[in-house]
């Protein structure tokens, strides 16, 4: 039987053929997506592979569009907070805060905010950052074959979960932040439960680190991988895990201060090589320091009101709602034509689970926005993932679409 490179070549000396570069090659497209279980939300790859390496990947979001931007056009500025929500809805209160602060911007009460709201604030935000790398870590190790860590992370994102459902009445899209405060007070009983949950979590976390930090298979699908360099990131303008892993040293809460972050003492942990391995690192310090800042907060907290008394501003007392003329109007004004804020523009950004996530508001000195946009790291950093899938296996897209952790609802926003 004649060899099958005789068969495919003719009679050409196969001895003295260049294969590297007379060697045919037939590149094939293959789709991934846009429903497939490692895709962290709804997004197609293209693929153009050469066997089973990449040649290009042209990836195509866009799939669960939601019209948060031209949706908050035809909304009062109280009815926005729920849209937020769903934009990184892995970790919603951060939204909230976010938005929240572009519109008190505008209002110009940023330094009236009551002081026990802001740590209110931080201690609603942290919890959602720890479990947006939670799911983050759990889901992209289960993706690489490791069940168990998923399991305990998860486990431990629920106890989180169950946390801010007491706090807001809702498990994942909260809408608990109000411009000028917070809707409510915390539960009685409820900073114990939390300090009790903390020290729970700690304990999940290190069995999901004693399972995957010396795994053998776990690093050779991470080290190496994806890997970003640290001009590349800056060019690319990657913030977050994913650019703090290539080595940048910038996080909102450090380099642009706000609400009483300053008063609280965490590190930014950094990586060397911009890798999947180091984006994963990243993220569990991340958790720690997190933790390191809800216990300070929580020692701290001071009393007090959770909202501005600013009848502009605040809704009524449900009790006044309900039993004056006076509160009643005051909540019919405040729902239907919303709060009156100044004509103008106003930007504010904070340290999202994901990176800088940013508001810019345009206000008409109307109830409504002009215009709302948001600066949504999801969206930046899948811009670039053609170029980091390049020259890698179709294998090694798990990992690094995983470690990106690509929020379609903030990303397709």
């Amino acid at each position: 039987m004649a060899d099958l490179k005789t068969l495919v070549l003719g009679k050409k000396d196969i001895a003295d053929l260049d294969t590297e570069t007379e060697m045919p090659h037939e590149l094939m497209t293959v789709n991934m997506g846009p429903s497939h279980p490692a895709m962290h939300g709804t997004v197609r790859i293209v693929l153009t592979v050469d066997g089973e390496r990449i040649v290009k990947g042209d990836v195509q979001p866009g799939y669960l569009h939601r019209c948060f931007e031209k949706e908050a056009e035809h909304a009062t500025y109280t009815q926005i907070f729920p849209y937020t929500d769903r934009l990184n809805y892995v970790s919603p209160m951060i939204n909230n805060c976010g938005y929240a602060m572009a519109v008190e911007k505008l209002l110009g009460i940023t330094d009236r905010i009551p002081r026990r709201a802001e740590f209110i604030r931080v201690i609603v935000s942290e919890i959602s950052r720890i479990t947006d790398h939670m799911t983050c870590v759990g889901a992209s190790a289960m993706e690489l074959g490791a069940f168990g860590p998923f399991l305990f992370l998860l486990k431990a994102r629920e106890w989180l979960y169950t946390l801010l459902e007491e706090v807001s009445g809702a498990r994942l899209t909260h809408s608990y932040v109000r411009v000028g405060g917070v809707g409510k007070d915390l539960p009685a009983g409820w900073l114990p439960k939390l300090a009790a949950r903390l020290t729970e979590t700690e304990a999940a976390l290190a069995e999901a680190e004693q399972m995957l930090n010396l795994n053998k298979i776990f690093r050779d699908r991470m080290a190496g991988v994806g890997a970003i360099s640290r001009e590349d990131a800056i060019a690319w303008g990657q913030t977050g895990p994913v650019g703090r892993a290539a080595g940048i040293d910038y996080d909102v809460r450090k380099d642009h201060p706000y609400s009483v972050y300053p008063e609280f003492e965490f590190d930014v942990p950094l990586g060397t090589t911009g890798d999947c391995l180091d984006r994963y690192l990243v993220r569990v310090e991340e958790i720690k320091q997190s933790m390191r800042i809800l216990r300070q907060a929580m020692a701290a907290l001071p009393d007090g009101p959770v909202m501005i008394d600013d009848g502009h501003v605040a809704l009524p007392p449900k009790a006044e709602a309900y039993n004056t003329i006076e509160g009643m109007i005051r909540h019919f004004k405040h729902i239907v034509d919303g709060i009156k804020v100044p004509a103008g523009e106003a930007y504010t950004f904070v340290e999202g689970g994901n990176g800088e996530l940013g508001f810019f508001i345009v206000g008409d000195g109307t109830g409504r926005p002009y215009k709302c946009y948001v600066r949504s790291p999801s969206f930046v950093h899948l811009s670039t993932a053609e170029k980091i899938f390049k020259n890698h296996l179709i294998a090694d897209i798990v990992p690094i679409f995983g470690m990106i952790n690509m929020i379609g609802g903030e990303c397709d926003k």
